[in-house]
């Protein structure tokens, strides 16, 4: 068993380092190992929720082909620059907010700059708001109800009669009180700009201003096509707080809420290219579309790997840890997020370890509290929108630090997933 869980550490320690869809392929390599040298059955693939996640990736890159992305940016730079003497709160907010709707982390990336060039022009210290805003963007995905990990966990604990309004209504107040507490722990972090010696050392440079972009067009389709969004996600809601919307089948049996996401974000996206105009050779080319289904491949090999594992061994591992998880459940939440700086996938770690958690005794609404401990991945400064946000702040307080993990983004990060991680335990209890 200990040789067969080093081949699963092995292959999930490789795809981590290559990327991409290196992840996912690893996993399939070491499922091969184990199934044809080990002779180890295979559990079924995580079909259901890959389905799940590519109609919700397919919705999320018809919105960026329309312009929809590039109109909800620019609503958060107005955002933003009527706010500026709050930017450190303004900020997380505009990006929690956006990655709630869009389900997605990546539109972070084009709101970076506008915070970083906002924060220098009221002379505060931009590694306050940016590194914040790059963590409430992370913390934001497991209250989105369309994003890859919520659709995932829900898949997960749907034969335990948990609806996704349940999940939604620990995991939204956990996580956004858990940002604000951060922001608000942070807001004089470091020297202030003025007195910093990087951006001294660049003004005496000649740190010129911002050059301003090419000015964005926004067309009503641009409109029309968030609009839809928008729809679809409140009916995803609705659908899944209220079963008595669902649609009942001759047999007696309800509409899942894994069929439902399918079906309306499939139908999300083709009104928008009938609608919106939505052209499909840049929905399929987009940046949403190709980093969605290099998070689909990750799940396909890894979840499939870990689940077959632990399935195989369940019998051996679960009295070993019973005791340990009956008397401190919340243990559980470091093998979450130790397993998420691995995978550096919210999905992809929610779909290997919930279903092991599930089998060594924890409750779901345990789980739920838990949640927020997949977003572990700003530990190791390689996340994309870290590296940007670093990038984006060009008077240089933005930083990976000499040590490497004393970065811009550990402190907010360790502070507003243990503090969403604290609430979320206090709201499960009340609330489930």
């Amino acid at each position: 068993m200990f040789l067969q869980f080093a081949i699963v550490l092995l292959a999930i320690f490789i795809g981590a380092r290559i990327g991409g869809i290196a992840l996912g392929a690893m996993g399939g390599l070491g499922l091969a190992i184990l199934s044809f040298v080990f002779n180890m059955q295979p559990t079924s693939a995580p079909i259901a929720v890959m389905l799940m996640i590519f109609a919700v990736v397919t919705a999320a890159a018809t919105l960026e082909a329309t312009g929809g992305m590039s109109y909800l940016v620019k609503v958060a730079e107005k955002i933003l620059r009527k706010n500026p003497g709050a930017i450190t709160y303004m900020a997380p907010i505009v990006t929690y907010v956006f990655t709630v709707f869009a389900g997605t982390g990546h539109v972070a990336y084009s709101v970076l700059p506008v915070i970083a060039e906002v924060s220098r022009e009221q002379k505060v210290r931009p590694e306050r708001p940016l590194s914040i805003a790059v963590i409430a963007s992370q913390q934001a995905i497991v209250a989105s109800p369309i994003s890859a990990a919520t659709v995932a966990l829900l898949g997960i604990l749907s034969p335990y009669d948990i609806t996704l309004n349940q999940i939604l209504m620990v995991t939204i107040p956990a996580t956004f009180a858990g940002i604000m507490i951060s922001a608000f722990l942070i807001r004089n972090k470091g020297a202030e700009l003025e007195d910093d010696p990087e951006y001294q050392k660049r003004l005496a440079k000649g740190l010129e201003a911002q050059s301003k972009n090419e000015e964005v067009v926004i067309t009503s389709k641009a409109k029309v096509s968030v609009l839809l969004f928008l729809l679809g996600t409140i009916s995803i809601v609705l659908f899944g707080s209220f079963d008595q919307l669902r649609p009942v089948f001759e047999d007696g049996s309800v509409m899942g809420m894994a069929t439902i996401i399918q079906v309306i974000m499939l139908s999300v996206a083709a009104l928008n290219i009938l609608v919106c105009k939505a052209d499909v050779e840049k929905v399929a080319s987009g940046g949403v579309f190709k980093a969605g289904s290099v998070a689909i491949v990750a799940i396909f090999g890894i979840a499939w790997l870990g689940d077959s594992f632990f399935s195989a061994h369940i019998d051996t591992i679960q009295p070993s840890i019973e005791g340990m998880v009956e008397s401190a459940p919340w243990v559980f939440a470091f093998a979450l997020f130790i397993m998420s700086i691995l995978l550096n996938s919210q999905a992809a770690t929610t779909a290997a370890l919930m279903p092991v958690g599930l089998a060594i005794g924890i409750s779901p609404m345990l789980l739920i509290a838990m949640f927020p401990a997949v977003n572990g991945y700003f530990f190791l400064p390689n996340y994309g929108p870290i590296i940007a946000a670093i990038g984006f702040d060009r008077t240089g307080t933005t930083k990976i630090g000499k040590y490497i993990f004393n970065h811009s983004f550990m402190i907010p990060g360790l502070l507003a997933t243990v503090a969403s991680l604290v609430i979320g335990f206090i709201l499960s209890g009340i609330l489930l």
